[in-house]
């Protein structure tokens, strides 16, 4: 039997990194000690629980049964004990935490840019890092420590993630100033006469919600480029006469453009926010996510 006198914090966590980063070096880096260190850790912990706990392989280590049964266990309690020593408080002028949220071009325009703006005056030595949305990742990341918020949709959310609504989005039809419809009421027939732009994260696609619904109605229309971000489509409308069918609050704030509504409607879509239970109670983290959501609701 292990003797609890022989295990303290530090084993626990530099166990904890090494199952998320199955790989000595990458965990010495995150726990900010050498190898040698890690080693010394892992040789404690093999000789507490009588167990080697990971053995190597040609791409790192693999756990053994005995660390698998121990991951989630090891991981609550951590996160446990980091709720019960986090301050009672926060206060946002005086912090200098560091902050990660994963956002699409999209909620990066519509969400965090805002947010980022507030910070500069409440809280402005607060360090923020944007990162791509990675849904296949998403709850791994959060679950290491090494993302704090998502701003994503619902179906895009792991179940085990806390997660909150934003807002709700609907598309409208966007073309440059100069663009010969500018102004003019569209039609299904008009709308399906212009030369679109399309949004397709993979880079090859050419049919959307729109071309889904449009489908539905016996219509068709031209798609005469696919780009990988709502953004980079923008600029592209602004000197062509190309339209785009984009979500509303994409374009707040964007001179250049002219607006149309739809001739016939395309489902919306819900904007989350996502975090991982470790964080929910987190007086940081806490008043982060309050003030997403307070931004978020004065501009709905």
């Amino acid at each position: 039997m292990a003797n609890i006198r022989n295990i303290d914090l530090n084993l626990l966590r530099a166990f904890d990194t090494l199952m998320d980063e199955r790989n000595v070096s990458r965990a010495a880096e995150r726990l900010s000690v050498t190898q040698p260190a890690v080693s010394g850790m892992l040789t404690r912990l093999r000789n507490s629980l009588n167990d080697p706990l990971f053995t190597r392989s040609q791409h790192g280590i693999n756990p053994t049964l005995r660390a698998l049964e121990l991951a989630d266990p090891v991981k609550k309690i951590l996160s446990e004990i980091e709720s019960i020593l986090a301050p009672t408080t926060f206060d946002p002028k005086g912090s200098t935490m560091a902050f990660s949220i994963a956002a699409t071009d999209y909620a990066l325009k519509a969400v965090v840019t805002p947010l980022i703006y507030a910070l500069q005056e409440e809280a402005p030595d607060i360090q923020i890092s944007i990162q791509p949305i990675n849904d296949v990742q998403l709850f791994a990341l959060m679950e290491r420590g090494q993302l704090d918020l998502a701003i994503t949709t619902p179906d895009a959310a792991h179940k085990e993630l806390r997660a909150k609504t934003l807002f709700e989005e609907s598309y409208i039809c966007i073309m440059a100033d100069g663009h010969p419809m500018a102004g003019k009421k569209l039609t299904v027939g008009n709308f399906c006469s212009m030369k679109h732009g399309i949004v397709s994260f993979s880079g090859n696609a050419f049919h959307g919600v729109t071309d889904t619904v449009l489908d539905s109605l016996g219509r068709h229309r031209h798609v005469s480029i696919s780009v990988p971000n709502f953004l980079s489509l923008i600029e592209v409308l602004k000197n062509c006469e190309l339209c785009a069918v984009v979500p509303r609050k994409l374009i707040i704030g964007i001179d250049g453009l002219a607006t149309a509504e739809l001739p016939f409607d395309i489902p919306g879509f819900s904007k989350i926010m996502a975090w991982h239970e470790r964080t929910h109670y987190s007086p940081a983290h806490i008043w982060i996510r309050e003030k997403v959501y307070q931004l978020c609701s004065e501009e709905s």
